[in-house]
């Protein structure tokens, strides 16, 4: 992922999470994520997270008022393509859908977990409501673990991840196969 600040290197886990990590690979095929807005930086009174990927935050018509409001719309559907909430637990042999965990002793065995530069979908306060919007969690976040889908994490570039600042962008993201 190109930014105005530098290269970020994002890896995702299609096996503790194949629902979530292949919806990010789609819509960075799509283009999607291409010139969109980081629109919530949150740094301060501690560091938190950055997010973006809104696909109306490409379009310069759209006031940064409505930034952190959008969802991907699929062409051929003309619906907004919303994705379950997916977890998964070093314990299961599947991921778990559509439910929050707030076991303790679950929480202790989240296969992944929001450590620093753990990437995560963004959503409404609906479970199953993320769309195309993601963050970047720049410290260890376990209050979200179990509530928040983390799909990923920064292998490369957590410098430009701290860099990022509120009103940058995404000037095009990109798909490298692991080798």
């Amino acid at each position: 992922m190109s930014t105005n600040r530098g290269a970020i290197t994002l890896e995702v886990d299609g096996d503790a999470a194949p629902v979530t990590a292949g919806n990010f690979v789609d819509l960075v095929k799509r283009g999607v994520y291409n010139g969109t807005v980081f629109h919530r930086v949150v740094k301060e009174p501690v560091p938190f997270v950055i997010q973006g990927g809104d696909p109306a935050s490409k379009d310069p018509k759209t006031l940064k008022t409505h930034y952190g409001k959008g969802s991907f719309i699929d062409p051929a559907s003309a619906q907004a393509r919303f994705i379950p909430f997916e977890v998964k637990l070093k314990t299961d042999d599947q991921p778990r859908y559509g439910k929050l965990i707030t076991n303790p002793r679950e929480l202790l065995q989240l296969q992944l977990t929001h450590k620093k530069g753990a990437l995560a979908m963004a959503r409404s306060p609906a479970p199953d409501s993320a769309s195309a919007q993601f963050y970047i969690a720049l410290r260890p976040l376990p209050e979200l673990d179990g509530r928040y889908a983390v799909f990923g994490r920064v292998i490369k570039g957590l410098e430009v991840v701290d860099a990022i600042q509120q009103g940058d962008r995404i000037f095009k993201a990109s798909l490298v196969m692991a080798k």
